[in-house]
């Protein structure tokens, strides 16, 4: 899933040099790969039986592949909309089948142990990078799509058997009271929707905006280290919510990730560079889990499901809101998403004031450092990218 949704970024420099893609056009085509993600993502939520189809897995992980050897077959830019809108749609399934498979047979061991699992999704967004980077001087665009499709179609034979949940979690006794925190879930919401915003700017044009002004393995490099860097965060991420206030945690980490968003449009040279990709890999599916984890202990109804329909909304406005600087280059779209989620940032301070910690539910308090209520609490609990049951769940 990893290579498959995010193997665009890396490439997309190529595609612009070689094969006459203009920005708006690229921005399009990421904008298209949002909108399936967030069908399959919302596929899951209204279908649970889904994803528990082994059916479904296997199906979704061929079409995923297919998708990407298909996209150097054509120099339509309807056509690359329509695959990368297949292939967010593909993504979203299967991480909503591996996600549910995974927390079910590992709902009695460590949080932390499903983080790491999570950070296959960074691992995948490594290799594509590696893969670029290798074939970037040797090959066109046309064998990067080929050589992703050859790695894809290698992960998915080794995920072939994974086995999906086979029966849907024991109901949860809910208590009848219904604290009143819903002026802390509308600035957690407000905040999780800009991050939307601005993350998904940095997670497409990163590479290219590096490549702007920098010899042109550095991009894909640098999108290696994003990888690398974001396959220990949910672990890490998941281990210091449960001994430091949430809030606190995630205003932490959106103003790292707003700082590694603009280091490469203020700042020239590989260390900057390099600083941004760690900054940003290491934040961004940790912002999830801390937002997730905390609209579930705020017990608003349907509180995940809320907060990945504004966060899969602000992916897709994303690429569009910034397509009128593109022209200029991306130095803009960089700056620009950076301001955004600074603005989530600060929606994050003002939770932060008066924030329930001590949360009465069930008849007893849940401070912090010790268990809270999960996601599993709350029906379509999602994913950092708009999935169901996914990194909301590992705290």
């Amino acid at each position: 899933m990893g290579v498959g949704r995010f193997v665009y970024t890396p490439i997309l420099p190529l595609m612009h040099t070689q094969a006459g893609l203009s920005a708006g056009a690229g921005a399009s085509l990421a904008t298209a790969n949002y909108v399936g993600y967030l069908v399959g993502a919302l596929t899951g939520i209204l279908a649970p039986a889904l994803v528990r189809s082994r059916t479904v897995l296997r199906g979704s992980l061929l079409l995923l592949t297919g998708t990407l050897g298909a996209m150097p077959l054509t120099h339509s830019t309807a056509v690359w909309g329509l695959l990368r809108l297949l292939a967010g749609l593909a993504s979203a399934l299967v991480f909503v089948v591996a996600a549910d498979s995974l927390l079910h047979h590992l709902r009695e061991h460590p949080p932390h142990l499903s983080g790491w699992a999570f950070g296959g999704v960074g691992g995948g967004i490594a290799l594509s990078g590696l893969l670029v980077l290798v074939l970037r001087s040797v090959a066109d665009w046309r064998a990067a799509w080929w050589a992703a499709a050859a790695l894809a179609a290698v992960l998915a034979a080794a995920s072939w058997h994974l086995p999906p949940q086979d029966a849907p979690a024991a109901p949860t006794v809910r208590s009848s009271a219904k604290p009143r925190t819903h002026r802390w879930f509308g600035a957690l919401f407000v905040s999780y929707t800009l991050e939307g915003v601005g993350y998904i700017v940095a997670g497409t044009f990163l590479v290219a905006a590096i490549g702007q002004g920098s010899p042109g393995r550095l991009g894909s490099g640098a999108w290696v280290f994003v990888g690398l860097a974001a396959v220990p965060s949910a672990a890490l991420w998941a281990r210091l919510g449960r001994r430091w206030s949430r809030p606190g945690l995630l205003l932490t980490a959106l103003v790292l990730q707003a700082v590694g968003i603009a280091l490469p449009a203020l700042v020239g040279g590989t260390a900057a560079a390099l600083g941004s990709a760690v900054l940003f890999g290491a934040t961004f599916i940790g912002v999830s889990t801390l937002a997730l984890a905390a609209g579930a202990h705020l017990r608003v109804p349907r509180s995940v499901a809320l907060l990945t329909a504004g966060y899969s909304v602000g992916q897709i406005l994303g690429p569009l809101a910034v397509a009128p600087v593109l022209h200029h280059g991306y130095h803009r779209a960089l700056l620009l998403a950076s301001l955004v989620v600074l603005a989530a940032a600060a929606a994050a301070a003002v939770l932060r004031i008066g924030y329930p910690h001590h949360l009465v539910v069930a008849g007893h308090t849940a401070p912090v450092g010790q268990r809270e209520p999960t996601e599993d609490d709350v029906p379509a609990a999602a994913g950092p990218d708009g999935t169901r049951g996914a990194l909301g769940r590992l705290t």
